[in-house]
């Protein structure tokens, strides 16, 4: 797992976790939006970006590294944590590993009930396409389909479409057939209703019912947690697409 820094490392420490398949850069456009008063983390995930070639092992393993270099490099505490998809999962599995590890935290977008029958069949789907769909002229593919039908707000500048082109294609099946066997059967603690952060658990009008459920979920556990519709989205939009929106929502939930 690799770190990368933004900011002063003396200021308030604002971890942000991308989801699978994406990496660091995930969150590249707020870390550097927020740098001027936080030292904002960028996290690698095993088996993304960077650490292609390191084996991802579960949400829980993901946890016990960040915790160490929580405990390494930011005295044990955390102002904000936040996570997209499979990065919010890790969220939560962090707040309920350490009921006071962090002020604030955002979980946007993430299952945390388990859903194996959709295990499985991602399991099989990328079996037989992701050769196909993770492949450097694929990726090409798709960012020339952004372009042609995404609004220009939501394009990737040209330094993102950079880190996408050269991590998307290192990616292995291995890594996507374990991230998919253990994020969908994720179990949520009772762990977590300990938490002293204050949460806000985001998901786009049109996600899937398994992340609508997942949020009403993690409410029963912590009751103080507000939930967040993102009207019009799909999945993970905010974080990847939209770090204008993003920073619109999360700023104000930090300055409280």
């Amino acid at each position: 797992m690799q770190f990368h820094e933004f900011g002063d490392r003396a200021n308030p420490h604002v971890m942000l976790i991308h989801g699978g398949v994406n990496a660091w850069w995930n969150f590249l456009r707020q870390a550097r939006a927020l740098s001027d008063r936080y030292h904002v983390i960028l996290p690698t995930l095993d088996g993304h970006g960077e650490e292609y070639a390191t084996d991802y092992v579960s949400t829980e393993d993901s946890a016990d590294k960040l915790l160490a270099y929580i405990d390494s490099h930011c005295q044990g505490r955390l102002f904000a944590l936040a996570g997209v998809s499979l990065g919010g999962q890790i969220v939560i599995e962090l707040l309920a590993r350490r009921p006071d590890l962090t002020q604030k935290a955002i979980v946007d977008g993430s299952i945390c009930y388990p859903t194996p029958w959709l295990a499985r069949f991602s399991i099989a789907t990328v079996t037989v396409a992701g050769p196909l769909l993770f492949s450097r002229r694929a990726c090409r593919f798709q960012l020339a389909l952004m372009h042609r039908t995404l609004p220009a707000k939501m394009r990737f500048p040209q330094e993102i479409e950079e880190h996408y082109l050269r991590d998307m294609p290192r990616l292995r099946m291995k890594t996507l057939r374990t991230i998919y066997r253990t994020y969908m059967n994720y179990d949520l603690k009772d762990a977590v209703g300990a938490t002293t952060a204050q949460v806000m658990y985001w998901y786009g009008e049109k996600e899937p019912k398994s992340v609508k459920r997942s949020a009403r979920l993690f409410r029963t556990r912590v009751p103080s947690c507000e939930l967040y519709e993102a009207k019009r989205y799909n999945h993970g939009y905010l974080a990847v697409y939209l770090p204008d929106e993003w920073l619109a929502i999360a700023v104000p939930f930090f300055e409280r």
